[in-house]
């Protein structure tokens, strides 16, 4: 029998309490039921994988777009899904907790807050909005059961603010909010790792690793580190095979598709899927 949301939710929260586990970056109900068929014990949605398929930019894709999305995610498998919220979808905490709960109702086990602002000029709310912000989804969460957790994300590495000091002392903010999971995405130093694992511990840690690293997972593991997320690196590795395919065709050649998968394996994949 297919697990119930809360019977996801309860696995994907005894995940974080132990060891370090793989959380992939499907970017549609394809590439979700693959990575299930492969055996990982839990996915997380990405906002540029997703953004790409429907021809966007990065966080250009509407709020009900995305939510329509995470019904379909969670849907397309029996793993726990994890979503890339982006930045709650407004700016006020009013906002942010209007639009969390509207995910909590998607059935997804856990959802990121990020404290972006979209503008280049200001990259990042100030730390008493975004903890007020991050105060707003907690607020959501418990007040939709609880069970649903929440992931607040610093941004500053990714919004042209790399300041290690500052980033820890964000998620240290939103873990007194009520952060479950904290995340600091573009930290890559060992160092960097370790400053954060410390800053925040107990509480678990995501790690982005989006392209060829030094580090493997049992390394990231002996840092402290909780989870490893991909972001868009899958959708970003697709995106170049067809690319390299795509060239070819426009320089009369072929030699793009020698790596494609081959027709009978996927329909095997997805046979009786429909």
């Amino acid at each position: 029998m297919p697990r119930t949301v809360a019977e996801k939710r309860a696995a994907f929260r005894a995940l974080h309490e132990s060891g370090c586990f793989m959380l992939p970056n499907p970017w549609d109900v394809s590439s979700a039921r693959y990575l299930a068929m492969l055996g990982f014990k839990a996915l997380a949605t990405t906002s540029s994988g997703f953004a790409w398929s429907k021809g966007y930019a990065d966080n250009h894709v509407t709020r009900d777009a995305v939510l329509a999305h995470l019904r379909e995610m969670v849907k397309a498998t029996d793993m726990p899904v994890n979503a890339d919220f982006e930045s709650g979808f407004g700016e006020t905490p009013d906002e942010v907790a209007q639009s969390v709960t509207l995910a909590v109702q998607t059935g997804v086990a856990g959802l990121s807050i990020e404290d972006s602002t979209g503008d280049a000029s200001t990259p990042l709310f100030p730390v008493d909005v975004a903890v007020a912000r991050m105060k707003a989804a907690r607020r959501a969460i418990d007040a939709s059961g609880g069970d649903t957790l929440l992931i607040g994300r610093a941004e500053n590495f990714f919004a042209g603010k790399p300041d290690i000091d500052d980033a820890i002392a964000r998620l240290k903010a939103y873990s007194d909010a009520g952060a479950d999971c904290l995340y600091a995405p573009g930290i890559k130093t060992r160092e960097q790792i370790e400053a954060v694992v410390k800053a925040v511990g107990p509480k678990p840690v995501n790690l982005l690793i989006g392209g060829v690293s030094e580090f493997t997972l049992r390394d990231v593991a002996a840092l402290g580190v909780r989870r490893v997320s991909v972001g868009g690196g899958l959708a970003r590795a697709a995106w170049g095979g067809f690319m390299r395919a795509a060239q070819g065709l426009v320089d009369g050649r072929f030699d793009g598709f020698k790596d494609a998968a081959a027709g009978n394996d996927l329909n095997g994949i997805f046979d009786g899927r429909a």
